[in-house]
């Protein structure tokens, strides 16, 4: 078989939706991997299941059970009624291919946990259904993360770096026939809570940044965060964050829109610290949008960035589980040592048959 649809499912750290797109890839003659998004979604949470998701962490062993398998169900019936508004054949679908949640992710302790229960969403859809891509890797004693480098490799290797800047920035890129890729640093996950302080649920087009001032001592400080001094394989969790930049930020008695402004120069100062001049840079993920930010990467990193369309800004992840669930489904690896540090390139992802 060399055609498979797919619906690929992400929900990142950001908490600001869940992203369901509705693919097709190809395997040709010339054994390349071409994809098309057919239609794709972001549906933002219900407020009662975003509270409990923001407040997991700090939830029983029995309460985030429950919700493992509430958001499994919430997951599968939004999957549901996306194939019936899209009109989608349901017998057209090869498979669901869902990311799920991430709540701890601590690979030191062998630890990573996404939740929303894969069985709960093929029950619910009919369909088989694949999740749970990390633990394997783990297991093999690799960070289990970042998992989008082979879809970048196999699917956009016409770049040099591709960035995705999500709740976390990660990178990956293709050098001496292997792929390298870590997490660069927090994004969305701390702009929107410190947007929140200011009544908005993000920061639209960074014009609250742009409106601060940046503190050259919290700047100093946040960028000599022990995380950006360690060589690649790392990932970073909401754990590492919480623990390492929170408590910066909340120990400067300045305005949200002065730390704003510091953290997007922030960002901004590691993402260019991170590429080589000159190389063709594409951009993903929702903090694309804002225009500040990426104005200020710009000038830091001093080159041209590439920004695609905004259904693969939007839908790139989702894009790439998807196509990992292809991978999972062909027995080939989907998660590569050169990039985790795991003792082998390993095939991760659990699967539940339609039944």
């Amino acid at each position: 078989m060399n055609s498979y649809n797919v619906i690929g499912v992400m929900s990142g750290t950001s908490l600001d939706g869940l992203d369901i797109a509705y693919c097709t890839f190809t395997f040709d003659n010339s054994k390349k991997w071409s994809y098309k998004i057919n239609a794709a979604t972001t549906l933002p949470y219900p407020k009662e299941l975003l509270k409990e998701l923001s407040s997991a962490t700090k939830m029983s062993g029995l309460d985030l059970m429950l919700l493992h398998n509430k958001l499994g169900d919430y997951i599968g019936n939004s999957i549901s009624q996306f194939i019936e508004k899209e009109q989608i054949a349901k017998q057209e679908i090869t498979t669901i291919s869902s990311h799920g949640h991430t709540i701890f992710h601590q690979p030191d302790k062998k630890l990573t946990t996404q939740i929303g229960n894969g069985a709960n969403i093929s029950a619910i859809t009919k369909l088989t259904t694949i999740c749970d891509f990390r633990t394997t890797d783990l297991a093999l004693s690799g960070q289990g993360a970042p998992l989008v480098p082979i879809g970048d490799q196999l699917l956009f290797s016409a770049y040099d770096y591709c960035v995705n800047l999500g709740g976390i920035a990660n990178i990956s890129s293709f050098e001496n026939d292997k792929s390298i890729a870590f997490d660069i640093c927090p994004v969305n996950i701390v702009m929107n809570k410190l947007a929140l302080n200011l009544g908005e649920p993000y920061d639209k087009n960074g014009d609250f940044a742009q409106s601060g001032i940046v503190h050259k001592y919290l700047l100093l400080q946040l960028n000599q965060v022990a995380y950006y001094k360690k060589s690649s394989p790392k990932s970073l969790g909401i754990e590492n964050i919480t623990q390492s930049i929170f408590p910066i930020l909340d120990s400067f008695n300045i305005s949200n829109e002065d730390k704003l402004a510091t953290f997007v120069e922030h960002i901004s100062i590691q993402i260019a610290n991170t590429l080589t001049p000159n190389k063709k840079v594409l951009f993903t993920g929702g903090g694309t949008f804002n225009t500040y930010l990426m104005s200020r990467i710009e000038s830091n990193y001093r080159s041209k960035v590439i920004i695609p369309s905004p259904q693969i800004i939007d839908f790139k992840e989702a894009l790439i589980f998807a196509f990992l669930g292809v991978l999972r489904l062909r027995n080939e690896a989907n998660c590569l040592s050169s990039v985790t540090g795991a003792l082998k390139n390993n095939i991760g992802g659990c699967i539940y048959q339609a039944c």
